[in-house]
């Protein structure tokens, strides 16, 4: 519910303060008074785009500052904690205009953008006029209106649910049939390569032990030699002998000695078993010298085909065998491309169905709830004195998408016998106007309680009896939320709650619009020129007094 309103040099208002009340609240005021001022600047500080120049003749910059109270469970909430603001239960707006055009809006002190004002002021105010782009009049929120009369939120919720998985099966599916394509496309490649690597057969690590194997292999003939004599030298012939026979001689003397080639005998044994140990290892590395030439040969075959392979898919050695694996999934994934997209395209049917028949009830739902529209609306308009008007929501097919297959649209005959066309077209200003009640008095069970509804001028054309029943209206509308009502009829000023009369000052050679709560006497006074002009009669305060109470 919007409480408060302040204005700050904005047009011709120099500073106005006002607070509004639940129910129907009037503003009324003669023509050029500056009630549309009011709604400029209410557009202004919720991001709407109306006027550019806004800031007083003189003044620096223009601000307006709008307090809302938001129950629980109000949508405004939602967008707040989306953008990372507070809970809470109080809303204040403020905006400034300076005068060379640059714009700022704050929401409850935290600098935002225009586009975060609109979204606000989605869920805070709905603006209905003769010039109403946001309801009757655009096609393109007629579906919404009706769906909303109809309340079957789960039937929209399943359809855009189903679309969803629909869309996601679609995707898919040209997923598959883009990577099969263009698997078929290297089909001869990768199995020519899966057969060369499979033949091959590389082993991670093989690389390295292939070079050290052919680096040894060509160097044993440069070195067998030497190792060969070392190994003689060591051998029986040699040192082994030798050592042999000093061991033997000492031994046979060591009992003479009495204990001098006790330390010399047992160096002599440890030289032994270190010399067995080198001879040991000599003859080893001379067995793993003989090889057979032809090995060398194979050894330096396998090798420079791995090394050739490796550089043709330009890979190191070691990824070979890893390139192998990768390369038979994908050929894998070839052969089992058919029949995954066959699977694929079954899913996809089965979402279609799904979505078709999702459509379905919630077209049937349509086509019952705009019958009960119909007569709704019709019954409102027989008391707005268009009894022989004709309501007819048609609906047509559409293009399918996330809220359905239908195409909504609201046409109007207001003459027996004159063919139905769109609301817009057919329907003059004063018969727009009433359209429009009679379709919001039948949407208001719907509606949202903490949403402030704005008429402006909608009674313009009608009098009497038929204004008056526009003011019942617009008082029930009323009932447990909030109105405001911009009018120049005084059947409806007296059906309201709360009453401001709109005035225009002229001082010092400048003009300003204030707006001024009116008390009883006051209000009987205001509906009296509003029935009689300037000159107020006796008997137009009787005919005022006779509106207030009914």
């Amino acid at each position: 519910m919007l409480r408060a309103l302040e204005i700050r040099d904005m047009l011709i208002i120099d500073r106005l303060e006002l607070e509004f009340q639940p129910g129907l609240n009037v503003l009324t005021g003669e023509t050029g008074a500056g009630k549309s001022i009011l709604l400029d600047s209410l557009g202004f500080v919720l991001g709407w785009r109306g006027r550019a120049e806004l800031v007083r003749s003189g003044a620096s910059q223009g601000e307006v500052t709008a307090v809302f109270d938001l129950p629980q469970a109000h949508p405004a909430r939602g967008v707040l904690t989306d953008a990372g603001f507070e809970d809470s239960n109080e809303l204040i707006l403020r905006r400034v205009n300076t005068a060379d055009g640059r714009k700022t809006g704050w929401v409850n002190d935290r600098r935002v953008s225009g586009e975060m004002l609109r979204s606000l002021s989605d869920t805070l105010v709905e603006l209905h006029g003769q010039h109403d782009d946001r309801g009757l009049l655009n096609p393109k929120g007629h579906r919404a209106l009706l769906d909303e009369f109809a309340g079957h939120d789960d039937l929209l919720s399943k359809v855009k649910s189903s679309w969803i998985a629909m869309a996601s099966a679609r995707k898919a599916l040209a997923a598959a049939e883009t990577a099969y394509e263009a698997a078929q496309a290297e089909e001869d490649f990768l199995r020519h390569s899966v057969e060369e690597l499979d033949k091959l057969a590389p082993e991670a690590g093989e690389d390295a032990d292939l070079d050290a194997k052919r680096r040894m292999m060509q160097a044993a003939e440069r070195i067998r030699d030497d190792i060969s004599r070392a190994a003689q030298v060591m051998g029986q012939d040699g040192a082994e002998g030798s050592l042999s026979d000093a061991l033997r001689w000492l031994e046979g003397v060591s009992d003479a000695a009495e204990g001098r080639l006790d330390d010399p005998l047992a160096a002599l044994a440890r030289a032994m078993a270190e010399l067995d140990d080198a001879a040991r290892g000599v003859s080893e590395c001379l067995n793993a010298l003989d090889f057979d030439p032809y090995e060398l040969e194979s050894t330096e075959e396998r090798l420079f085909a791995l090394r050739a392979l490796a550089r043709k898919h330009n890979v190191a050695a070691d990824e070979l065998a890893g390139l192998a694996e990768t390369l038979r999934t994908r050929l894998a994934a070839l052969d089992q491309g058919a029949d995954r997209m066959v699977a694929l395209r079954s899913e996809l049917s089965y979402a279609e169905a799904t979505y078709a028949e999702a459509a379905e009830v919630l077209r049937k739902s349509r086509v019952a709830a705009a019958a009960r529209l119909d007569a709704a609306v019709c019954a409102e308009l027989a008391p707005l004195k268009m009894e022989r008007a004709v309501f007819v929501t048609d609906i047509s097919d559409g293009t399918p998408g996330p809220d359905g297959a239908e195409a909504v649209a609201f046409t109007v005959a207001t003459n027996p016998g004159a063919p139905a066309g769109p609301i817009g077209k057919i329907a003059s200003g004063g018969e727009l106007s009433r359209f429009l009640l009679a379709l919001k008095v039948c949407l208001s069970e719907q509606r949202d309680a903490g949403l402030t509804m704005i008429f402006d001028e909608i009674d313009r054309g009608v009098g009497g009896a038929t204004a008056d029943a526009v003011g019942r209206r617009l008082a029930a509308l009323a009932d447990g939320g909030q109105v405001l009502v911009v009018t120049h009829s005084p059947q409806v000023a007296a059906l309201g709650a709360y009453h401001w009369r709109v005035e225009k000052r002229v001082s010092e050679a400048q003009t300003t619009s204030t707006v001024v709560p009116l008390d009883a006497p006051a209000r009987e006074g205001e509906i009296a020129r509003m029935l009689s002009g300037d000159t107020v009669t006796e008997e137009a305060r009787a005919a005022a007094r006779a509106l207030l109470t009914g």
